[in-house]
């Protein structure tokens, strides 16, 4: 028989096709010999690693933390890919681009994960940053490719981590899209995550890698994660984002009811938009800013920074009509410190709370989805042109609701809003970012129009 058929049969018996593909490249690299644990090594927990039958197979232990099977080389750029089959009950990644240091936790293993979790929260191909950021990609913001993980198969992972871009498919269907630059170079390892329960398994096999000549698979449609301060990804520019504001200058806002930016109250220093602290109380200082331009449909994306007992909001469909003295009016995403602000237990039920549609609608309280006082949070405002409206929280949608219903029009008429006219009806209105005397900050505020 020839080589190539032999390829070929080889390839249908184990059910997946990086065989024939090494032949028609010949780029890719074997990470595993199939026949023992050669440029690996064991790192912090105890679970057991073995080969059997020309795979890696992980099993875990009680009573140790979670255990990593690492690559003795680094790699920066490069695509890998992994088959794997798990154990439905248990929890694994793939850890890429990671480090383990003396100084940080005793040699802990820190950095980026693809998930493996077969559980029905359904994350597998998502990443986290273990040990450091957390979340990065949790899949509640791609539902295609929560569908892609298949229980009780062989799943294929393929990875592609090039600059800055970390790109996943599992099965083939695109799972997350990260643009970071923490760590540029690092170790890959297989997870075992602690467990309470002894003798779950993990398989791995077709551990495979490029690392020269490296050809990314072309834009896929989900969305993207943009980690790099007021930057726009290739991608981003592509499906129509562009900078609201540009991380430098004052260009495209102005004070609410104004003809010009404040002169005191913001502060812009080193791609950061700051509310100046004063004296905690609403627009009496520098004053709510907001966009020249209005906007009607809209996505809009932003990172925010708290610090401790501090309150704003970012408003939208701001016609500035009201001629109110205070806070510019218009339908508001929070932005507070729960624990340490009054506003938190005002309103009703929670609806003045970080991420609610402030005094209508209270944010989904989800583990995970905020970051702690002083670190960056990712928000996002959809506004789609049949009035649906979505809030998002670090890749978690807290806020559902579509504005003109039965049901807003009352929640309105039982709010601080009542007194104004088609409150929140407006076809098009400005964007808002409120002074509420707390020192919050903001960057990579960027929009497309839908």
């Amino acid at each position: 028989m020839k080589k190539t058929k032999l390829l070929i049969v080889a390839a249908l018996m184990f059910g997946t096709t990086p065989f024939t593909l090494q032949a028609q490249t010949g780029k890719w690299q074997s990470l595993f010999n199939g026949k023992d644990l050669k440029g690996w090594k064991q790192l912090n927990g105890k679970a057991k690693y073995e080969v059997i039958n020309g795979e890696i197979v992980g099993t875990t232990v009680t009573n140790t933390p979670n255990s990593f099977l690492v690559t003795e080389k680094n790699y920066g750029d490069f695509i890998l890919e992994v088959d794997l089959l798990v154990d439905n009950t248990m929890n694994s990644g793939i850890q890429i681009r990671s480090e383990s240091k003396a100084d940080h936790e005793n040699g802990r293993v820190f950095g980026y994960q693809a998930e493996v979790d077969p559980s029905e929260r359904r994350w597998s191909g998502g990443l986290y940053d273990e040990d450091r950021r957390g979340w990065l990609y949790p899949l509640d913001i791609n539902p295609k490719g929560q569908a892609a993980f298949k229980k009780e198969q062989w799943n294929k992972y393929h990875i592609e981590c090039i600059g800055n871009s970390i790109r996943i498919w599992v099965n083939g269907i695109p799972t997350v899209n990260v643009v970071d630059d923490a760590t540029p170079s690092g170790f890959i390892a297989l997870q075992v995550h602690s467990d309470e329960t002894a003798g779950k398994k993990i398989r791995w096999r077709n551990i495979r890698i490029q690392t020269e000549n490296l050809k990314p698979s072309k834009p896929d449609n989900i969305y993207v994660v943009n980690m790099i301060p007021n930057d726009l990804s290739k991608q981003e520019k592509a499906e129509g984002f562009s900078l609201l504001w540009d991380g430098k200058t004052t260009n495209g806002w102005v004070g609410a009811y104004k003809t010009k930016f404040p002169e005191k109250g913001w502060e812009i220093k080193d791609g950061v938009l700051s509310v100046v602290k004063s004296n905690g109380a609403e627009s009496t200082n520098g004053g709510d800013i907001v966009t020249v331009k209005e906007y009607g449909a809209f996505e809009m994306k932003f990172d925010f920074k708290l610090t401790e007992g501090a309150n704003s909001g970012v408003k939208f469909f701001v016609t500035l009509s009201e001629k109110n003295k205070g806070s510019a009016i218009g339908m508001e995403y929070q932005i507070l410190d729960d624990e340490r602000h009054p506003d938190a237990k005002l309103g009703k039920n929670g609806n003045r709370t970080l991420g609610s549609l402030y005094d209508l609608i209270a944010s989904k309280k989800i583990p995970h989805a905020q970051k702690r006082i002083g670190e960056w949070n990712k928000g996002l405002i959809r506004v789609f042109p049949n009035n649906k409206i979505e809030y998002w929280l670090n890749g978690f949608k807290i806020v559902e609701f579509t504005r003109g219903t039965k049901e807003f029009l009352d929640l309105v008429a039982g709010s601080k809003y009542k007194d104004w006219k088609d409150f929140g009806m407006a076809p098009k209105g400005h964007i808002l970012l409120q002074d509420h005397g707390d020192n919050v900050s903001f960057r990579s505020i960027k929009l497309k129009q839908l």
